[in-house]
């Protein structure tokens, strides 16, 4: 059940101890700096207040070891720190390749989830204990951040880009989730349950969740019906560059610039196509971006990827 008290306090994640620990420490570390100065204050305070007979002379001390210790200390302390931090900062913004993905899109004022099978949720989030996750999230309207308290990570969710999160949850249960930047009118309205579930009572929690078609499927039928086969399929007489093996492969524009095509790159291609052509083709490809949403998107993006083990064929 979801803490109602300390809903904060609640850890699903080796990430949430570890910064719980970073953040405790270095608490402890500011009290420790902090208090001899405050210490010395009230001695001093006593020792000199005014009517007591203390030896008020300045002896000069020309010993340069306590300066330079009380400033080295602190600096290379908090420089381990930063350390430490920065190892975990970076540390979410690099998923392992077997994660499990599962595409987002934020919009006022809720959280849609679609997982590879296709089953779809709406302000909840289901996923199985101790498999790494990968969340690609998108914005149908304005700036969202998903925020998910047990995990003690958020990420920005921004119009017009993907952004991605990761993690590892390691405790069963139910945990909130919610939106943490501000989008208006029932922002506050904005939130979830984050349910971590045993892999065998979340295998059974996919195959209840009826579903007609995967998200690859839909994927499939949306790329025949907006007719992108017409000039990507393999028996296309237009020049268009080949979708087989396309997914995280090195992509040359006529830019002279090589990019990798991640699910932006092809995000971008699909809204965006004249921002990053392909060298050696000719910039005809027509612009969706008023014609499909999101969640259309990312099918696309989902059925394009799937490709990947495909040999790419290269057509001049």
């Amino acid at each position: 059940m979801i803490d109602q008290l300390l809903p904060w306090a609640s850890q699903a994640s080796t990430h949430a101890s570890e910064v719980d620990l970073l953040a405790f420490t270095f608490l402890l570390l500011i009290a420790l700096l902090a208090a001899p100065v405050f210490i010395l204050i009230v001695v001093f305070a006593v020792k000199y207040r005014r009517g007591r007979p203390a030896d008020r002379s300045d002896p000069v001390n020309r010993s340069i070891w306590i300066e330079t210790s009380w400033a080295m200390i602190p600096f290379i302390l908090t420089l381990a720190f930063f350390v430490w931090a920065t190892h975990l900062y970076a540390d979410l913004y690099y998923p392992p390749a077997d994660a499990l993905e599962v595409d987002v899109v934020a919009k006022q004022w809720m959280w849609k989830f679609e997982h590879p099978g296709g089953q779809r949720e709406i302000n909840e989030l289901h996923v199985p204990v101790n498999e790494p996750v990968k969340l690609i999230m998108a914005s149908q309207d304005v700036i969202h951040s998903l925020f998910i308290p047990a995990l003690r990570i958020k990420r920005d969710v921004v119009p017009g880009r993907y952004t991605t999160m990761w993690f590892t949850a390691d405790k069963p249960g139910i945990y909130h989730l919610t939106c943490s930047q501000f989008c208006g009118t029932d922002h506050s309205l904005m939130g979830g349950r984050f349910v971590v579930m045993t892999k065998a009572d979340y295998t059974r929690w996919l195959e209840e969740s009826g579903v007609d078609q995967s998200l690859v499927d839909r994927g499939a039928a949306l790329f025949r019906s907006k007719g992108c086969s017409g000039c990507h399929g393999p028996s296309s007489t237009v020049h268009a560059p080949p979708l087989e093996g396309l997914f995280g492969s090195p992509v040359p524009l006529q830019s002279g610039e090589v990019v990798t095509a991640d699910e932006r790159y092809i995000r971008d291609s699909i809204l965006l196509p004249h921002s990053q052509v392909a060298a050696g083709y000719p910039d005809i490809m027509p612009t969706f971006q008023n014609i499909l949403d999101e969640e259309q998107v990312m099918e696309l993006v989902a059925y394009i990827k799937s490709l990947r083990t495909a040999p790419r064929k290269e057509t001049r």
